[in-house]
């Protein structure tokens, strides 16, 4: 405290949303001239020289966010103190970070049992850059190579057309949808990286967004978090105290989240880790902790288990989990599947250890490689290309095409050098590809089973499975009322799909079928390497 003349601190309400303007208004930090000449040459500030206690007890989150505040401004680095436990308080106060930041040894104790704004992040990861609107694109083709603008540098596009809906989910979660959007990268010429590319066809624009991207990548490093659960209601009111990520080309790595105090009821996660309307984003060498899950009555009027996330993924575009693992069992189901996802591209885990891989309002484009995904495997909906390689699976399905979003894959599905334990040991009949769509219910699209299949150098751990077992399915029964030509579907699904299978070995002996529904699948073409 020695270096610092003063330190007002305002504790208003910060919006998530207005983060970018706030970070230098939120804290009037006044240093002598002497101590900022002996930051800057050091290029680094420690939560220690703004007061920050570190004894466990003293709510330390006024000078964790001040000490960011004047790291911002002044383009310094920040590091925790060694050995430090930061306790941080219910009340609502977010800590802005723009500069590189080593939270090393020391411990945080997030106490979410007196919150004051759930919605509140702990840290928001920003930009400097400012956000702007691409006032005079009104229209957007599938697959277009190019916009009509000339960027400052190269941007995230996010665009909108409100008067679309699209995911029209069906089930015990039902709702009347989302606004149609899509998230893209092009460079400062408006060329669209292909890699990414636009999905839909926007015939009405009511948003278009154009995100800055950082040239050079923020580092967040080390740090051991622990959550105190909330003791709220079990009901659909998700708590975001968390790490927020909202600027592009950043690295996470080293840090862990656990968890305390979970009881027999308490309200949901958004993750702790939660990023969103960005691109570039590295989550490495990260322990996490599922949560529990509760259950509460859903929008159908009956009980349902509520996701409840320690990892989160929103609008975004390639997001890697790296060499990432939870401290709870991956196949205990009392713990929620760790990962949500809406609305991204190019997802990737390798050398993974988690108890789900996630895509729920879709991705274009996901890989899973040398994982072990556990009791929620991997559930996913979208387009472009799923490859799963070098991996253990131990959910129901090998893949889950989520049926609330009408188990839909517009692409290629490619299973490579796998192992498939169903439903973790569990008996069961086996199927690699779980789903259900009855065509009947208008999801917002068209629906499609995967066009390309390839599974290559399989091995199904099917031993355990009921009596009348025919051995293990390619195909769930998505449909078990289509046994004839007489069923009438009001919303196709298209099911023109080609697989091919080489070198397939089961546990049980049986051989690979098509489906126990031979009729809905009797358009899939199967060929044998």
């Amino acid at each position: 405290m020695k270096c610092i003349l003063s330190i007002f601190l305002f504790l208003n309400c910060v919006l998530v949303t207005q983060a970018q303007q706030k970070v230098s208004n939120e804290n009037n930090v006044v240093v002598s001239p002497k101590d900022v000449l002996k930051f800057k040459a050091a290029k680094t500030v420690h939560y220690s020289d703004f007061g920050a206690k570190g004894d466990g007890k003293t709510d330390d989150m006024d000078a964790i966010a001040a000490t960011h505040a004047f790291a911002n401004i002044h383009s310094l680095s920040v590091k925790a103190d060694a050995g430090a436990t930061y306790y941080i308080s219910g009340k609502e106060r977010t800590a802005f970070i723009q500069t590189d930041t080593d939270f090393g040894t020391a411990a945080f104790i997030i106490d979410d049992t007196d919150v004051k704004n759930r919605n509140a992040p702990v840290f928001t990861v920003s930009s400097s850059m400012k956000p702007f609107k691409l006032k005079t694109i009104s229209s957007l083709k599938k697959n277009q190579e190019k916009i009509d603008w000339d960027l400052p540098t190269s941007c995230l596009i996010t665009v909108t057309n409100s008067n679309v809906k699209q995911y029209i989910r069906f089930g015990l979660n039902q709702n009347n949808g989302s606004s149609q959007t899509d998230i893209f990268l092009v460079d400062k010429n408006g060329n669209v990286d292909m890699r990414a590319p636009i999905i839909w066809d926007f015939n009405q624009i009511t948003d278009i967004t154009a995100l800055p991207i950082d040239v050079g990548q923020l580092k967040i490093t080390g740090g051991i978090f622990t959550t105190i659960a909330n003791k709220d209601e079990s009901n659909y009111t998700y708590y975001n105290r968390n790490i927020t990520i909202k600027r592009s080309n950043v690295l996470v790595e080293g840090l862990q989240h656990h968890i305390q105090g979970e009881g027999d009821h308490g309200a949901p996660y958004g993750g702790f880790i939660n990023i969103a309307e960005c691109a570039n984003v590295t989550v490495k060498n990260t322990i996490l902790t599922g949560h529990f899950a509760y259950s509460t009555i859903g929008a159908a009027g009956k009980p349902v288990t509520m996701g409840t996330y320690d990892l989160s993924v929103n609008r975004a575009v390639n997001i890697s989990f790296i060499n990432c693992s939870q401290t709870n069992d991956i196949n205990d189901s009392k713990y929620w599947g760790i990962l949500g996802s809406n609305f991204c591209k190019n997802l990737l885990y390798d050398s993974c250890t988690l108890s789900r891989f996630d895509a729920h309002q879709g991705v274009a484009n996901a890989t899973i490689r040398n994982s072990n995904l556990g009791h929620m495997g991997i559930n996913a909906i979208g387009s472009g290309l799923l490859t799963i390689e070098n991996s253990t699976i131990r959910g129901r399905n090998f893949v889950s095409l989520r049926p609330d979003y009408g188990s839909t894959w517009q692409g290629e599905l490619v299973i490579r050098n796998c192992v498939f334990v169903p439903a973790g040991g569990k008996s069961i009949s086996a199927s690699l590809i779980g789903g259900s769509n009855s065509g009947q219910h208008d999801f917002g699209y068209t629906c499609y089973l995967p066009e390309k299949i390839t599974i290559e150098n399989l091995r199904i751990e099917d031993t355990k499975h009921p009596d009348n077992y025919q051995g293990p399915a390619i195909f769930a029964n998505f449909n078990q009322e289509m046994t004839g030509t007489n069923y009438d579907e009001k919303f196709p699904y298209v099911r023109n799909s080609k697989v091919i299978l080489k070198n397939i070995t089961t546990a049980s002996g049986k051989a690979l079928i098509i489906s126990n529904n031979l009729f809905m699948f009797k358009d899939v073409k199967v060929k044998i390497n």
